[in-house]
């Protein structure tokens, strides 16, 4: 168990080591807030005002049912017989591209 301990305390030394969990998570937030700022300007409610990397949007169920098979994000609630929660997460990975074909989409379903 002790190896096995050590094995854990290092990858964490390394995060934590210059600035690298607070570099990565830096992207993670940006690329959410980029997202979250196209969705409120065309609309979009949100259940909850989370200022992390997590985003949870109430889109109307057709624009949800259009954006998930393109796109990969989690069900979270039905708000009502119309609109459907979700939440969508970035990470550290989460390429701006990714972001972007993102909000693309959705504006495309929008107009």
């Amino acid at each position: 168990m002790l190896a096995k301990g050590r094995l854990l305390g290092i990858q964490f030394m390394t995060l934590f080591s210059d600035g690298l969990y607070f570099r990565l998570a830096e992207h993670a937030v940006e690329t959410a807030v980029k997202i979250k700022n196209t969705l409120k300007n065309n609309g979009i409610d949100f259940l909850f005002d989370s200022p992390s990397n997590q985003i949870f949007p109430i889109f109307p169920d057709e624009i949800y049912e259009k954006l998930s098979k393109k796109f990969s994000f989690a069900f979270w609630e039905k708000t009502d017989a119309g609109h459907t929660a979700v939440r969508i997460c970035t990470s550290w990975a989460t390429k701006e591209s990714d972001a972007a074909a993102l909000i693309k989409e959705f504006r495309n379903l929008c107009l």
